[in-house]
């Protein structure tokens, strides 16, 4: 195996890592929209993502440069969030055909309930 091959293999192995805590973090984010639909609260939560998006920037040692980092988890972030949305729209869908379920959800006033990228 070559230079090249070694380096091509670990990308390939990273990318199997990220692809592990990626679908990982998502998986919080269907926990998060079961949650959020529960206490009938918004998908859109401005506030959350700048404090990820903080987060992040701050934590960031590079070679990637901050707005490269941005960039990265406002797609990973909007991603989340359509995930959430549409988990909460399916758990609101099966508990509008069952008469004792809770309140419906609110319609998130800043999209109309689509999403956004931030």
């Amino acid at each position: 195996m070559n230079e090249l091959e070694r380096w091509r293999k670990q990308i390939d192995e990273i990318d199997e890592q990220l692809l592990k805590l990626l679908n990982q973090r998502s998986q919080c984010a269907v926990e998060i929209g079961h949650f959020k639909r529960k206490v009938n609260l918004a998908a859109y939560q401005p506030e959350r993502e700048l404090e990820v998006l903080r987060h992040v920037v701050e934590s960031n040692s590079g070679p990637l440069d901050n707005a490269a980092i941005r960039r990265l988890f406002e797609r990973i972030i909007d991603e989340a969030r359509s995930l959430e949305r549409r988990v909460m729209e399916k758990s609101k869908s099966q508990s509008d055909s069952d008469p004792d379920s809770g309140p419906g959800l609110a319609p998130d006033s800043r999209t109309g309930g689509k999403g956004t990228k931030e």
